[in-house]
């Protein structure tokens, strides 16, 4: 009987559930796939194939929970149905979407400041080594440029220049955590959740004295509440060196460099070219002789028969960098965790360049309570960087190995017949053979960076009624940073010249900020009202030892630096500074409609000088949600239009620390074998002398204003933003020159003023989405103008600084070139004391005299006009296909004098030949000697307008089917070609992105794979 009964009600059961299939599709019709669908309140569940169908079992009471990123969540009762067709609508409101501001979060519609953002997608888009790369040309108002060496990075400004002396740097603050003279290079990219810009000052003044340069937001990744889940992304990269620039050969150099000699006199006192010229002026190197008399095989003179050595060959290699991320998040919902740790091995594309990086990350977050939580995060960063080849005996060397060999002479070789190195080939004193460098250099800089963010949150309204809406939050940032350089050049280096020098420098940075945060946040009706206080303190310590030394061996490197006479410099050095902070802030908004942001804060800096370290940033925004109007809800294809108008005042006082007090250098005498330091009065004829004190020396101040429009139509098809700003800075920090009788030749103070102008425009558009097929675009632009309004003293313009009222910081200012004097224009030229051959530069004043007063003008400016950026993606099915432009338009590139003396190594250029070549862009070599032409200067301003592809990338995700059967949830592959080269350029010798000839060249192999 009781057999009978169970047999009855599991039929029972059985006949309540029942196989439900169904198709999830779009707005379009089209079948999506990858939605998941799972029964409520079990782990029964599936995902949609390639057509959108699924299967599930069910009962008639269950309901269906489809989710899919990007689509709003639905959730269907089964009752009767045994086939559903179910229609998910895109989810337009990314409105509400919640973004990181200052000090909290803000839902984007709310948002009443300019902001922009890359997120995660964007972030994952292109394989690269530090956050700047990733952010580069995707965030209109923010310029960022390249830097290719190894552990290396560009340098970032939001919205332009406003300062002269002190730093236009922004603020980087991670995981609500400002810090302190450090950047986010060191950041594993896998790591960062998004980046969020506040680039106008009624959104940046939130942060005061430090918010003047705009703020860059990250957000690292934390954990999620549900099962763990474990990824891994891997990344192998084969990557070259490419120069756009050509040298001349054997051949070119030698017809080049003869003309220049015969020009200055100095070819054996001759004008005819013989063999036993040029063995007189060539000859000193045996070995380069023999190469240099092939060309007089026949009797007569054939350079063709003259080889050229390829000296660069040596200073290239391919580099191999593999980087892996393995990273794993879950939780409940009271303990959610994150973890990672990250590798990369970066090879440099020039044999001593290399830069390995370890990175750790791991975050908690817990709610004890309704009322309680707490949680933590540290970000820990192991950097180990051989820098490579750089010549330090001077500022004038080159900058790597590889130039360095670019300026041998082409038709000389490195070793003897018996491959003994030769130190001076061609036997000029001054070329000195290099390729043993990477062999022999030592110098490598290590650091280890650990920072964290902590803190502390008691919900108020969840511990007594009357309280709600009112929330503390205490939070705490420790940094910490520890580097140390060290370099030894061996006796037989360049560098070393003769003896074996060791060089050990440690520098160590701490920092830390608390914050005292109060909130509350209330609805009354139509009226949402949000309030922020901040107690805020924070300091900053850094100290560090350099030393320098003979040693007795190149075995010891830095290891062995004794105190004894042989050690060449040596010092320690100490700053501390800190900062007091008090803030408020008010967020209204009536009816979704109306918004108000307003805010206050007071800023204490330590380095500016008594009585003026204190002052008060204000701002204030308003914004019109002018879709939820009335008038314009029936048109249902506004989704977004909100105008906003915004104004507030940032401070800077990013100077050295003790910049205000002046008075005594450091100066060591030495009594036998006893050293004594002495403290001085600035010496006024110092290369650098101590600035004198100032103690009236205040804030750098900010005023901007804001226009902008959010906009988003189509459901989303269409979507951006645009801004007008306008700022003006006032009470400059800047050095300023005073009369040698005080003593002290500058110091610091508030004089000057700039402006900067400029508009902003972000546009993401869908272009096409169909079942199969997709295209979505996304452009930026960004166009900025700064000018200097005032100087001190009264001064229009500082020469030597390249400062003049009126114009861009950053501004060239030189003789106008205007070509090479014809032998047709010869008595033309000799007005002007000039030759044909020589360079022609314009009279401005029309004196019939060039001089530097009056023939001198702006010729250029660093600053680029305007910037853009767009990406286009393209999807077919489980493809996708994406590449990346990115340009920088109106600005100049000083591409360096070129002296036509005929004793380096050239360029392939266009010079002066008498009668032969007399339109050409280059003077006639020889002119001035060693020095070259009088004005060869005016020929080094070219306009740098460039268009670069940065990044094609192939990828194929697998469907979830397959995923499903391989036990993952979810796998990409992936190929990319980063930085595959300019498409446009007024340059044809420089990459103008990266200032110099070179540039990298990558294929990358990727996988994403999710467990």
């Amino acid at each position: 009987m009781l057999t009978l009964i169970l047999v009855f009600m599991s039929t029972l059961v059985f006949a309540q559930t029942k196989t439900v299939t169904g198709t999830v599709v779009d707005d379009l019709g089209d079948g999506v796939i990858g939605a998941v669908i799972t029964v409520k309140g079990s782990t029964k569940g599936t995902v949609t194939d390639h057509d959108g169908n699924f299967s599930v079992v069910a009962g008639a009471q269950d309901v269906l929970n489809i989710k899919l990123i990007g689509y709003i969540e639905q959730n269907i009762t089964v009752g009767s149905q045994t086939h559903i067709k179910i229609v998910l609508h895109e989810d337009t409101q990314m409105l509400d979407e919640v973004i990181v501001v200052g000090y909290g979060v803000q839902k984007k519609s709310d948002v009443t400041g300019a902001m922009v953002r890359v997120g995660e997608k964007e972030m994952k888009a292109m394989p690269v080594q530090n956050v700047l790369q990733a952010m580069q040309g995707k965030l209109a108002g923010v310029d960022i440029t390249s830097n290719e060496r190894p552990g290396e990075v560009g340098s970032i400004r939001v919205r332009g220049e406003r300062s002269i002396n002190a730093t236009n740097g922004p603020l980087y603050v991670v995981d609500g955590i400002p810090l302190q003279g450090l950047g986010i290079e060191n950041l594993n990219p896998g790591d960062i959740e998004s980046v969020d810009v506040l680039k106008d000052a009624s959104a940046a003044a939130i942060y005061g004295s430090r918010g003047a340069n705009g703020v860059i937001l990250v957000t690292t990744k934390r954990g999620k509440t549900g099962k763990v889940s474990i990824n891994y992304s891997g990344t192998f990269s084969v990557e070259n060196m490419h120069d756009r620039l050509e040298m001349m050969n054997s051949q070119e150099w030698i017809d080049y460099s003869r003309a220049a000699k015969i020009k200055a006199g100095t070819y054996n006192g001759s004008t005819t070219i013989s063999m036993e010229n040029d063995e007189k002026v060539y000859g000193q190197d045996p070995y380069a002789w023999a190469q240099f008399k092939k060309g007089w095989a026949g009797g007569s003179w054939d350079g063709s028969l003259v080889p050229t050595y390829d000296w660069t060959d040596a200073g290239l290699q391919t580099a191999f960098t593999h980087e892996h991320t393995l990273s794993a998040s879950g939780g409940s919902d009271k303990m959610q965790a994150y973890f990672s740790f990250g590798y990369l091995n970066q090879d440099g594309t020039q044999p001593g360049q290399r830069y390995q990086r370890y990175t750790a990350k791991t975050s908690v977050d817990m709610q004890a309570n309704d009322w309680f939580k707490l949680g933590g995060s540290m970000n820990v960063t192991w950097g180990d960087q051989e820098y490579g080849y750089n010549f330090r005996k001077s500022t004038t060397g080159a900058s790597n190995l590889y130039f360095a060999l670019q300026g041998m002479l082409p038709w000389t070789v490195p070793y003897d017949d018996n491959g003994g190195y030769i130190r001076n080939p061609g036997g000029d004193v001054n070329i000195i053979n290099p390729i043993r460098e990477a062999e022999y250099c030592n110098n490598q800089r290590q650091n280890l960076r650990a920072f964290g963010s902590f803190y502390a949150e008691l919900n108020m309204g969840k511990m007594a009624e009357v309280l709600d809406g009112l929330r503390y939050r205490f939070q705490f940032g420790p940094d910490f940073r520890y580097g140390r350089t060290g370099i030894a050049d061996p006796a037989e280096s360049i560098n070393g010249d003769g003896k074996n020098l060791a060089q050990y420098n440690t520098e160590t940075k701490r920092s830390w900020t608390l914050d005292n945060l109060l909130y509350y946040d209330k609805t009354i009706g139509k009226h949402n009202l949000g309030l922020t206080l901040l107690q805020s303190a924070s300091a900053y310590h850094l100290e560090g030892s350099n030393m320098r030394s003979y040693v007795n061996s190149s075995q010891e490197l830095w290891y062995n630096i004794a105190s004894k006479s042989d050690i060449q410099s040596y010092g320690t050095y100490l700053t501390e500074t800190s900062l007091q902070s008090y803030m408020v802030r008010m967020n209204y908004a009536f009816s979704d409609k109306y918004l108000l942001t307003a805010s206050g804060r007071w800023d204490g800096a330590s380095q500016l000088a008594e009585g003026h370290k204190w002052d008060f940033f204000p701002s204030a925004a308003l914004g019109w949600r002018a879709e939820q109007e009335e008038f314009l809800k029936e048109m249902s294809w506004i989704n977004l239009l909100k105008l906003r108008l915004g104004v507030g005042i940032t401070g800077n006082s990013a100077i050295d620390a003790y910049a205000t007090k002046g008075a005594i250098a450091p100066n060591y005498y030495h009594f036998g074998d006893v050293t004594v330091n002495g403290m001085v009065a600035s010496d006024p004829s110092a290369k650098d002398p101590v600035v004198m004190a100032n103690p009236e020396l205040g804030w750098e101040k900010t005023t901007q204003y804001n226009l902008g429009l959010d906009f988003s139509f189509l459901k989303g098809r269409i979507g951006g933003s645009i801004d007008l700003y306008k700022s003006k800075t006032s009470d400059l920090l800047m050095t300023k020159s005073l009369p040698s009788l005080t003593g002290y030749l500058r110091t610091w103070a508030n004089v000057g003023k700039t402006e900067n102008k400029g508009i902003d425009i972000t546009l993401n558009t869908t272009n096409i989405q169909t079942k199969d097929f997709g295209w979505t675009s996304s452009i930026t632009f960004s166009a900025d103008k700064n000018k200097i309004t005032e100087l001190a003293d009264g001064k229009t313009q500082d020469i030597a600084n390249g400062w003049f009222v009126g114009e861009s910081i950053g501004s060239y200012y030189d003789y106008v070139y205007d070509g090479v004097w014809k032998t047709s224009e010869k008595e033309e030229a000799a007005k002007y004391g000039r030759e044909p051959g020589q360079l022609k530069v314009r009279d401005l004043n029309g004196d019939g005299n060039i001089d530097a007063n009056n023939d001198r003008q702006i010729v250029g400016k660093a600053r680029p006009d305007w910037s853009g950026g767009l990406l286009n993606t393209f999807t077919y099915k489980n493809w996708e296909l994406s590449f990346f432009l990115y340009g920088r338009f109106g600005f100049t590139v000083r591409t360096g004098e070129e002296t036509l003396s005929g004793r380096f190594a050239m360029r392939k250029l266009d010079y002066w030949i008498e009668g032969v070549n007399e339109s050409a862009e280059y003077y006639a070599p020889g002119v001035g000697g060693e020095n070259g032409d009088t004005y060869k200067a005016s020929m080094s301003y070219r306009d740098g307008s460039f268009v670069k592809l940065r990044n094609i990338s192939l990828g194929y995700n697998f469907s979830p089917k397959i995923t499903k059967s391989l036990g993952i949830n979810n796998l990409k592959l992936y190929a990319q070609c980063m930085n595959p080269g300019l498409i446009y350029s007024k340059i044809d010798f420089i990459d103008p992105d990266l200032g110099g000839s070179t540039f990298n060249r990558s294929f990358v192999f990727g996988i994403n794979v999710g467990f």
